[in-house]
């Protein structure tokens, strides 16, 4: 799979941000966090276009999340908007990586407060919540 990913890669330009998405998310799908990585950042710092910027940076989550690195993922996550290709994506993962962190409480806080807005009839009842961090 990685040397036919390989063929239709060199088809385009050295640094064309898709291409380079593309390369990234054939080693994700095959295991290989730790080199994808690097190839996302790239594809994003050379100006990747929606929706697959968003995307890219939900993959480059998840491969640093699995790498062992939740600190990068919160730094990356922080103030991640959401899209309408990944929805709460960037919420979830910024949960789990939280929770990977040591910070459990902030990582059940993010996961509910992004769960409430899918939820029109309790969205305000789980927002208020002790958990999230307000009372009642």
């Amino acid at each position: 799979m990685l040397d036919n990913m390989q063929v239709l890669v060199a088809e385009r330009a050295e640094d064309d941000p898709d291409a380079l998405y593309e390369w990234a998310f054939v080693h994700d799908y095959l295991g290989k966090e730790h080199e994808a990585v690097p190839l996302y950042r790239d594809g994003l710092d050379r100006g990747l276009s929606e929706p697959s910027r968003a995307q890219g940076t939900m993959h480059i989550a998840n491969s640093l999340r699995n790498a062992g690195a939740p600190k990068a993922v919160v730094d990356l996550l922080r103030n991640q908007p959401s899209y309408e290709t990944t929805g709460e994506a960037a919420q979830t993962f910024l949960a789990l990586a939280l929770r990977g962190a040591g910070r459990p409480d902030e990582a059940l806080r993010v996961a509910l407060t992004a769960l409430a807005q899918t939820l029109p009839l309790y969205s305000r009842v789980i927002a208020n919540s002790p958990q999230i961090g307000r009372s009642y």
